[in-house]
This record gives structure tokens, sequence and C-alpha cells, in this order.
């Protein structure tokens, strides 16, 4: 079991713009030269699964052999947090793990400490000078719960998780709107270089598993 990503993003009222805030990888599997290209991917995959993630909506999107596992705040829908794993690794864990990480980021971050900033990033992406932050506690996550078992304690803190209903989806794609590509949407992308587009091409035409795909 394990947790290869995870990410916090700003939402906008409209649920389809969302701007990174904060993430961490655990990318030691991958040789040093796939490692650039997997994590624009991660970033990208994630915040497209978070763009299509309603306010108090939890998803897990399984691609090929890993699953993105996506929360997004209820009542404002304003913040989401993505967790990419693979396949073995507990939903329900993952979800309470998700659950801690927006309510610490909610009392470390007042949104009024970064909102400018994200605003400008929606208005004008590639002139704004907005950088996700340095959060040290998304890598301290990420190296504690890659056993499960280290979050029994605050799964019995979280018991409505149990009345939460998740929605499981088989792809990426499957989460787009009707007639959007996941291929057309990565052509389009200015978040991935023309290496790492070329990557995913190769990537797919020899079937590969690697995590992007």
């Amino acid at each position: 079991m394990k947790i290869l990503h995870l990410q916090l993003f700003s939402k906008s009222a409209d649920a389809n713009s969302s701007v990174p805030l904060a993430h961490a990888s655990e990318l030691s599997q991958f040789s040093f030269l796939q490692r650039g290209s997997i994590q624009e991917f991660l970033n990208f995959f994630s915040k497209t699964v978070s763009d299509k993630t309603q306010a108090g909506q939890r998803q897990s999107i399984r691609e090929q052999t890993y699953t993105f596992h996506v929360f997004c705040i209820p009542n404002t829908g304003d913040l989401s947090a993505v967790m990419v794993t693979d396949e073995e690794y507990p939903v329900r864990v993952a979800f309470s793990v998700l659950n801690k990480i927006t309510d610490e980021w909610q009392q470390t971050f007042p949104k009024q400490s970064y909102e400018a900033d994200v605003t400008n990033a929606r208005i004008s992406p590639t002139a704004s000078k907005f950088r996700e932050k340095d959060w040290p506690t998304l890598n301290t996550y990420l190296q504690k719960y890659q056993d499960p078992k280290q979050a029994d304690t605050i799964m019995k803190v979280q018991q409505e998780l149990d009345e939460t209903k998740i929605v499981l989806h088989k792809t990426i794609e499957s989460v787009l709107e009707r007639g959007e590509k996941l291929d057309s949407l990565v052509d389009r992308s200015n978040a991935l270089s023309a290496q790492s587009k070329m990557f995913y091409k190769t990537a797919k035409k020899q079937n590969s598993c690697c995590v992007v795909m």
C-alpha cells in the first residue's frame, strides 16, 4: 500500500477553477528521468479531479493501477484535497486523512491570507507570481500514513464518514464533462511541458502502467 501524492487546492464559486495551494509527493519508485513528467501529471490530474468535485463531495477515481481520492469541503466548497494512492490503499483511511488535512490547513492558513493571490492566479495564470505554500505538514502526513494503521485514531474520531457516500469512478475521463476527452485536455494544457506530453503519448501507446496513464 502506498501514497504517491497529496495536494490542496483553492476552489472558486463555480467549482471549475482549482488553484494549487500546496503539495507533497513520494516518487522514489520511478526513475530519475521520469520523475519530472510524472510530477507534472500528478499535479495536472489532481487539479482536473478537483475541478470536477462539488462542495461536500467525496470521489475516488481509478486510473489503471492508481486511485485519485478527492474531497471538497462542505458549505463553502472553497477548499479541496487530493490523495493519489495505489489500488490497495483503504478508501476510508484516505478520506479520513484528507478530512484531517483540510481541517489543519484552515486552522493554519486563514483564507484571507492567500485569497487575493489566488484570485490573481485565476484572472491571469501566466502573469501571476503566486506560488504554492511550503507546508511541511503535508510531507509529515505523506510519510506517516503510508501505513494505513496509523490512521486508526482519526478514523474513530470521524465516524460521520461511515454515513457519507463515496462516489467511485473507473477512470478520470468518466468525471469529465460530456464530450470532453482526456487526450484533448493534455494537448491544451499549459501546465504540461512538451516533454511531458510526449511522455504521456509514448506511455499510452505502450499501454504502460505508469501512474499518469
